[in-house]
């Protein structure tokens, strides 16, 4: 087996690989650099001190870490890519109701590139509500009394040349994901998210130092408690990799009743074929209240609404639970169709041995995807909700989010499935991958 030296020594000598590493390496650098541009009009000293003195328990400083930095910048990409996220989820919950889009899902490509340009189209919707949303709430900060959006400035003018930049960032770099998947290497949009992750690392550990250093957080307390939040999560994420495999037999020749020459295969099932999908659709739909308070921040009854969602409330854990349990059936239900998978089983002459082809081989089928979809669904929900607990212990919100919840598995889903892409460019050019057996197994989303 390859060392991982001569590993990356074989990356670059593949000319295309290569290629597709260093262009998706450049756009994430764009993003990155866009992510600390900050929105015309705007005091970035009096920004920065105010951003300084804010907290990060709250769901604004989630949604911070998803999108790298920027929402704090008050940047052109402060939006990030969650408006496209929020336009797919409500394209691919009217696919399971409206009978057009559930035509156009079962054309191929055709469909496939008119449900994408739907989904443009949906984005620029979504942001753009967003958008308004973010600069009421940027008109409303100050420090020391002072607005960072100047009086003189901060008009409806100025509002409306925000949205349009904002628009415009969340634009870029939906097309700029689009070209890394074409283009370069990986999922992404799984990418941008990855990245903006991952810039939020250090600074997660540099704001627990000096809690920690200030004798405001305990040492032992905190390894124990982090300790624990990695061991619960590695161990979820083997057990969602986990899959269950249904024999499959395919004959050659038949007589009578009697198989004769049959080859056995095997379907597997996943315990988590939704991979995170249910965790990011759960969140786009739980900082709607956040959302509607930028939009009336003075208003009482939305406030009170409100507060029963800020990221530690024990009613926002439960909710979200509920939501990523169901959307994790709903995502299985899109991504695998026993139906399509027993017509052809059917048509290939294959059977499950002691179930009949057809109907009673798609509810046999469904049976078994819901059985054990189910702990899948729970483990994924205990990953998500962990942070809102470990919180209650101390830990800053930042820290608890970055090693538990929905980061970490995005970061260990997104880093396998590139790993698994550049494994497959490495194997079709007879080298040597990160693994003797060639075989990576990641989560795309």
């Amino acid at each position: 087996m390859a060392t991982i030296q001569e590993t990356f020594r074989n990356i670059f000598k593949i000319h295309e690989l290569r290629q597709r590493i260093l262009y998706t390496i450049a756009l994430l650098i764009i993003v990155r650099i866009g992510s600390h541009i900050t929105l015309p009009g705007i005091d970035s000293h009096l920004l920065n001190s105010a951003m300084a003195n804010s907290t990060s328990d709250n769901l604004f400083g989630l949604y911070d870490l998803f999108v790298g930095g920027a929402f704090k910048n008050a940047a052109l990409f402060a939006l990030g890519i969650m408006p496209y996220i929020s336009a797919s989820i409500v394209l691919q919950l009217a696919g399971a109701v409206v009978p057009y889009i559930q035509k156009l899902q079962r054309e191929g490509e055709e469909g496939r590139k008119k449900i994408n340009q739907w989904t443009r189209y949906g984005t620029v919707i979504v942001s753009t509500f967003q958008a308004w949303g973010v600069t009421i709430h940027l008109r409303n900060i100050q420090y020391n009394n002072m607005p960072i959006v100047p009086e003189a400035v901060g008009g409806f003018g100025w509002s409306v040349s925000a949205v349009i930049f904002l628009v415009a960032g969340t634009m870029f770099i939906m097309w700029m994901g689009e070209q890394i998947t074409e283009k370069g290497i990986g999922n992404g949009i799984s990418l941008i998210i990855f990245i903006g992750i991952i810039d939020r690392f250090p600074f997660a550990i540099l704001d627990e130092y000096r809690l920690i250093a200030a004798g405001q957080r305990n040492l032992v307390i905190e390894i124990v408690i982090i300790a624990f939040m990695v061991l619960v999560i590695a161990g979820v994420v083997l057990v969602t990799q986990g899959t269950r495999r249904i024999p499959v037999q395919y004959a050659k020749r038949v007589v009578g009743r009697k198989v004769y020459g049959g080859v056995t295969q095997y379907i597997p099932l996943r315990v988590n074929t939704a991979g995170v999908m249910p965790i990011i659709f759960a969140q786009s739909i739980m900082f709607i209240p956040s959302t509607l308070l930028s939009f009336f921040p003075n208003n009482e009854f939305i406030a009170s609404i409100s507060g029963y969602f800020t990221y530690q409330s024990l009613t926002y854990a439960f909710i979200y639970a509920i939501m990523i349990i169901f959307f994790t059936y709903f995502y299985t239900a899109i991504a695998f169709n026993p139906q399509d998978v027993a017509e052809t089983m059917k048509k290939q002459g294959g059977f499950i041995p002691g179930i009949r082809p057809g109907k009673q081989t798609a509810d046999f089928i469904d049976n078994i995807l819901t059985k054990i979809t189910l702990p899948g669904s729970v483990f994924l929900a205990i990953i998500a909700i962990l942070p809102t607990f470990v919180s209650k212990f101390g830990v800053s919100g930042s820290f608890a989010s970055f090693f538990g919840g929905t980061s970490l598995l995005i970061v260990v889903g997104v880093a396998l499935d590139t790993l698994q892409q550049i494994e497959s460019h490495l194997l079709m050019r007879h080298y040597d991958g990160f693994m003797k057996s060639g075989k990576i197994k990641g989560r795309k989303f």
